[in-house]
C-alpha cells in the first residue's frame, strides 16, 4: 500500500471512489454495506474499494467474515479540503441520509460492526 500522491489521486478521479471516500470518512463500513447505500453490485463497489485501499487512504478491521473500512485519520484533513471546495452535489446528502439509516438498522442486519473503529466520526449535526 502507497501513500504516493498520483495514486491518491487517481483513486480519488472517481465519482463512486469518491462517494465511497466520503462514506467512509465518517464511519466504518463493509462492502456489503456500502452497496447499499451506493445501490451498486457489492463486486464492482469491492473493486472500487481495493483501489481506494491500494492508494493508502484506508484502515480496516476484519470482524468475523467482514472486513470494515474507514479512512484513515491522517488523510482526513486533505479529503475535507477538497470536500469544501467541491460544488456539493446532490447524491451526496442522499448518501448521508442511506448512511444513516443503513447504520440504523446494523444491529439487525448480517454484519456484526466493528469494535476498533466503531466510534463514528460524525459530528451531532451530520448524524441528523
Amino acid at each position: 500500500m502507497t501513500s504516493n500522491p498520483v495514486e491518491i489521486c487517481r483513486a480519488l478521479g472517481d465519482s463512486t471512489r469518491w462517494r465511497i471516500v466520503r462514506l467512509v470518512a465518517c464511519d466504518a463500513l463493509c462492502v456489503c454495506e456500502l452497496a447499499d447505500i451506493l445501490g451498486m453490485p457489492q463486486s464492482s463497489v469491492s473493486s472500487h474499494v481495493q483501489i481506494i485501499r491500494k492508494a493508502g487512504l484506508l484502515e480496516s478491521e476484519k470482524c468475523e467474515k467482514w472486513t470494515y473500512f474507514r479512512i484513515e485519520a491522517r488523510h482526513l484533513k486533505l479529503l475535507r479540503l477538497l470536500e469544501t471546495e467541491a460544488v456539493p452535489d446532490r447524491v451526496w446528502a442522499t448518501d448521508d441520509k442511506k448512511t444513516i439509516q443503513r447504520l440504523a438498522q446494523r444491529e439487525g442486519s448480517c454484519c456484526p460492526g466493528p469494535k476498533r473503529l466503531a466510534k463514528s466520526r460524525r459530528t451531532p449535526i451530520e448524524a441528523l
